[in-house]
């Protein structure tokens, strides 16, 4: 299982006055996609935090082709791209209530030391539940 979908409902505060999903408000869509992801592959982000490990993006790319609406249900589908290294990619997509396609998108994130504020390579048994 290397590609996850979850549902997330447009809310009004996501919009602009012409009930059109605000640019910015996709980001946190696509990280509610990336935990939801993490989660279901057994791996929760909290307790990666927890043990000193974050995943900070470094690179992201989102391509916007046809607008979201306030009250739209969308589907975020995340799937794993690579993970070598230190380095995690992902690619994402966003889809209306009809299977349109909105919004694509690309991004590489890094394990990082929380303490040391340097990347590092991610836990063993990170790297086998994402290898799965």
């Amino acid at each position: 299982m290397n590609q996850d979908c979850v549902e997330i409902r447009v809310r009004y505060s996501e919009t602009d006055q012409m009930g059109v999903v605000y640019h910015g408000s996709y980001v946190p869509y696509f990280e509610i996609g990336r935990v939801e992801w993490l989660r279901k592959k057994g791996i929760s982000y909290k307790e990666l935090e927890a043990t000193g490990i974050a995943l900070p993006i470094v690179s992201m790319h989102i391509n916007y082709k046809k607008p979201a609406r306030y009250d739209e249900l969308l589907k975020v589908t995340t799937k794993l791209k690579s993970q070598n290294g230190v380095k995690i990619e992902f690619d994402c997509e966003i889809r209306n209530e009809n299977d349109e396609l909105l919004t694509t998108a690309h991004f590489i994130l890094v394990f990082v030391d929380v303490n040391l504020g340097k990347p590092i390579l991610p836990p063993d048994y990170v790297l086998e539940v994402i290898k799965n």
